[in-house]
């Protein structure tokens, strides 16, 4: 892997982890409102397990398991 495309991957991982930080503060907000959307809120969450799966696997890419 070049380092070109360990830049890229890094700053995609920046975006995502914000992106993730970005959910959770709404699902909290969400969740503390006085009219609360658990549709919204499963929906929100379910999102956010998406990224924090792309962002294992980015990571995994970026350090692979070597067990030899």
């Amino acid at each position: 892997m070049t380092e070109e495309e360990k830049l890229a991957i890094n700053i995609d991982l920046g975006r995502l982890r914000q992106k993730h930080r970005d959910l959770d503060a709404a699902i909290d907000a969400l969740a503390h409102s006085s009219m609360s959307e658990p549709l919204r809120i499963q929906r929100l969450k379910k999102q956010k397990l998406q990224i924090k799966d792309e962002i294992a696997a980015l990571q995994d890419s970026l350090f692979p398991d070597i067990t030899a």
